[in-house]
């Protein structure tokens, strides 16, 4: 498989980001390999908090939360999905399914052995981490989901992320920073937006980024959905504590914590959260409130 990989001068001097890079590879499915970049902050030993970013951002999302979990005593991880951040990226859009993106976290996952985690999933870090979860459920202890979703395409996404597949499709240039700054409240800086930016040094590394609106199931026979189908069935079965965290501004994912809420076990009795004035990237809007409320659920569960 052919990737490129973003020279490391384009991670220099990043706001509010002063981690350590830690790298990890994957197998490409095609006789090849892949470095997958992840953030490893906080003693080896406490317990792990998980972040997994989505589409168009990378771990740069979480900067204002890791020193939170830090300082509470935990682990934490950021992983990089593949085609994004500092990880390695295929440079045919053919190259990115569902499920290879599930495959290469799973093998991170398990390369860095990780158990006890509480996930805190956005986005595209939702439609992969829940899979992780319904894989792998003795590894998680609780789960936390924000503007997310996993769908099986069984019921109509909606005109708001029609809208978007259509705009990432047709756009000339794909700006990812500008993409972080339409869907937030509060408005990311424009050194923020050339952060979201700096993977991608011309569009020959877009190509994930392109890709990933069309690999969302939005038919029953999408080559994803069965998976997912099987997912939920197994998340319907577990106990494992989950709560919801939402931005209220987000048109896209409107009403879909009502569906995880509803479904899944372990979500009932929870103090559920919609934040006002925060949009699909709630980490920018409100990444402290998101950092405490997990916080909370992880002394309470």
């Amino acid at each position: 498989m052919k990737f490129l990989r973003t020279p490391g001068y384009r991670f220099d001097g990043l706001p509010d980001f002063t981690f350590g890079p830690h790298y990890l590879d994957v197998d490409d499915t095609e006789d090849g390999r892949l470095r997958m970049h992840y953030l490893d902050e906080g003693p080896t030993q406490a317990p792990p908090v998980l972040l997994m970013h989505g589409e168009p951002t990378w771990c740069f999302l979480y900067r204002r939360m890791i020193p939170l979990f830090k300082d509470a005593g935990h682990r934490v991880l950021a992983p990089d999905l593949i085609g994004f951040g500092r990880s390695d990226k295929p440079t045919e859009r053919s190259d990115y399914t569902y499920q290879r993106h599930v495959d290469w976290m799973s093998e991170w996952l398990r390369k860095v052995d990780l158990t006890g985690i509480t996930l805190v999933c956005q986005d595209w870090g939702g439609l992969i981490g829940l899979r992780l979860v319904a894989r792998m459920p003795e590894r998680f202890s609780r789960v936390v989901v924000a503007n997310t979703a996993l769908p099986t395409g069984d019921t109509p996404l909606g005109e708001a992320f029609l809208s978007w597949r259509e705009y990432s499709q047709s756009v000339p240039e794909f700006n990812s920073g500008r993409i972080v700054f339409g869907g937030t409240t509060s408005k990311i800086s424009d050194e923020e937006v050339a952060a979201y930016n700096a993977p991608f040094p011309d569009s020959r590394y877009l190509a994930g980024a392109r890709q990933f609106p069309m690999l969302v199931p939005d038919k029953p026979d999408n080559p994803a959905s069965e998976a997912n189908r099987a997912a939920w069935e197994t998340l319907k079965t577990l106990n494992t504590p989950f709560l919801t965290v939402f931005g209220e501004d987000d048109r896209v994912m409107a009403g879909v914590d009502k569906m995880f809420q509803k479904s899944i076990p372990g979500a009932s009795g929870q103090n559920h959260i919609v934040v006002p004035k925060a949009g699909h990237f709630i980490q920018e809007d409100a990444g402290t409130e998101l950092a405490h409320a997990t916080l909370r659920f992880i002394e309470q569960t």
